[in-house]
């Protein structure tokens, strides 16, 4: 999309994650933008009118406790994830929109520790600096591992499952697949399942990685079951949303180590108001030495906030222009 001169646009960010993306939105959106940035908590009268007049509003919730945007004419989330956002109440000729742009950096954070987990390149300089040789070349006893010609088994087959899949086929791994949808076998994908085969799905790989989005289908989707299905040194890895895995089932096998080990990133408790420094679960997976835990951080990068600006951007101009919008969640219905 060019930099038309376009009519003047109300665009609200509302909320510090939303205000993540709007350094330099105004020059992206084009000449007719007029960018405000709100607090997640609108708590003076100027900040709720101003949200109440938006045309378009950029943020990750909407519920009953905020103004309605009577002339909202583009709801659009700066992520993937829409399930804050109530449809239902949203003005029905808004249009609702997500981006993407975050599997790169998510399936470079998958690959990473993946391969940190074989390759321990910490440990060595660690060691060394102390004078120990402990993974010398030369001895089987000091040999370490490699992921290639393990098989990765991919959760969900989007934009992170795909964006993973080519990287893993890069490292020689075998990629199988369990989707929603059937998925063909190809020169990424070495064979693939339906959600009704989990527990096949499960005990077929090395690596179970969680990309799916939450939904009312998709939460626990990997329940004891399917857990009791993975070999014995098979790793999971969460970056979809945390309650896609059953919370106990997976503390469960940990604890009593029935499984390799697990890469979380997405959560079951996230920091609040009330509740800055809260642990991500009710159950102590920070005492396990099997987890390795991080907090929400694969898809947020440079790179991530880059790509999905483009996006927004280009999508407030063709909403405004009276263009086809891309990543449409529900579109927008002509009031007569």
């Amino acid at each position: 999309m060019t930099n038309e001169k376009l009519p003047a646009m109300r665009i609200i960010f509302h909320g510090d994650n939303a205000a993540s993306f709007s350094n330099g939105f105004a020059e992206l959106a084009g000449s007719g933008a007029q960018v405000r940035i709100l607090p997640d908590v609108l708590s003076a009268p100027a900040e709720s009118q101003a949200y109440a007049e938006a045309e378009a509003i950029i943020g990750v919730k909407f519920d009953a406790g905020l103004p309605v945007p009577k002339g909202l004419k583009l709801f659009h989330v700066p992520g993937a994830g829409y399930d804050a956002v109530d449809l239902a109440l949203l003005p029905a000729q808004a249009s609702v929109c997500n981006c993407f742009g975050h599997e790169q950096a998510i399936a470079e954070y998958v690959m990473s520790a993946l391969l940190a987990r074989d390759i321990p390149l910490a440990d060595a300089d660690q060691k060394l600096r102390r004078g120990d040789w402990a993974y010398w070349a030369g001895s089987p006893d000091r040999v370490h591992g490699e992921i290639a010609g393990k098989t990765i088994g991919l959760l969900g087959f989007g934009h992170i499952g795909k964006a993973i899949a080519r990287r893993a086929k890069a490292f020689e791994m075998q990629v199988h697949v369990a989707n929603r949808s059937p998925v063909a076998t190809s020169d990424l994908v070495d064979r693939a399942f339906t959600l009704d085969q989990m527990v096949a799905f499960c005990g077929s790989v090395d690596v179970v990685v969680v990309s799916v989005p939450l939904t009312g289908d998709t939460t626990g989707i990997v329940g004891a079951a399917e857990l009791a299905a993975m070999k014995p040194d098979a790793v999971i890895v969460n970056v979809g949303r945390g309650p896609t895995i059953d919370e106990a089932a997976l503390f469960e096998a940990l604890q009593a180590r029935r499984i390799g080990g697990a890469i979380i990133d997405t959560w079951y408790q996230y920091p609040n108001p009330a509740e800055p420094t809260i642990l991500p679960s009710k159950l102590a997976f920070h005492e396990l030495s099997n987890v390795l835990m991080t907090p929400h951080m694969s898809g947020w990068t440079s790179g991530t906030i880059r790509r999905r600006q483009q996006t927004m951007a280009d999508n407030i101009k063709r909403c405004f222009s009276g263009t086809a919008l891309i990543n449409v969640v529900r579109e927008g219905r002509s009031i007569a």
